[in-house]
């Protein structure tokens, strides 16, 4: 008896394959070996390739606004809710499954970035026009309007950052802590080292919110093939 299947290169379902065929293997095994095949051919799949991974958790799906940009292997899970205008760069990830995380509008969340939440204590509140940096770590915390959070830092559970209020790179804002309004906040733990005047708010929060929208709207043709807002 012959048997013909496209395993490809998979030699783990080659091999279930043949135990149930051939060894009589309990039929268990089988839909598992069928289940992880499935899994590998999305995953190898090139029209999958480019896609963000977007998951439901406890029936709860990430909510977008118009005209928002998800890179290609960004992750967004759970109740994560997003303004207009927003965008979430490669290798971030946004999890919405302990808690809840909301965004307002033009908000950046940049490369390798990771907004969480802490189950059943602190969601994550993020406001508007805010830029959260390359490699940043912001969990369970609250951050108002017009917030730069810098490349590195970490902002941790019970946080409240004021609007206009800039967070140096490589920061590490302890649990709890209170960033003023208009301060730069900068070390570890991060402490004020002076406050944010009209250049900085204009030059460096406003810019780069800005930026990152534009920097989005480079991707217009992704972001209409993968349309992200909903209906």
């Amino acid at each position: 008896m012959n048997y013909v299947i496209d395993c490809g290169e998979n030699s783990i379902f080659t091999a279930i394959f043949f135990a149930v065929s051939i060894l009589n293997v309990p039929s268990q095994l089988y839909k598992q070996a069928l289940a992880l095949n499935d899994v590998m051919h999305a995953t190898n799949n090139p029209k999958n390739n480019h896609m963000a991974w977007i998951l439901t958790v406890n029936d709860k799906h990430p909510q977008m606004g118009e005209h928002c940009f998800v890179a290609p292997n960004a992750t967004i899970v759970g109740d994560v809710q997003m303004g207009n205008e927003c965008s979430v760069w490669f290798n971030a990830v946004i999890r919405g499954d302990v808690n809840s995380i909301v965004m307002g509008n033009k908000v950046n969340i940049q490369d390798g970035a990771v907004i969480h939440c802490t189950y059943q204590k602190n969601a994550t509140i993020i406001g508007n026009n805010v830029s959260i940096g390359h490699n940043a770590l912001v969990h369970g915390c609250t951050i108002h309007d017009n917030v730069l959070i810098g490349m590195g830092s970490i902002v941790m559970d019970r946080c409240i950052v004021h609007s206009n209020a800039i967070i140096a790179a490589g920061a590490v804002v302890l649990e709890g802590t209170v960033v003023e309004a208009g301060s730069i906040y900068a070390g570890v733990p991060a402490k004020k080292v002076k406050a944010v005047s009209e250049a900085l708010i204009e030059g460096e929060i406003n810019r780069i919110a800005n930026n990152y929208v534009t920097y989005a709207s480079w991707f217009e043709a992704y972001n209409h093939q993968n349309d992200t807002s909903n209906d």
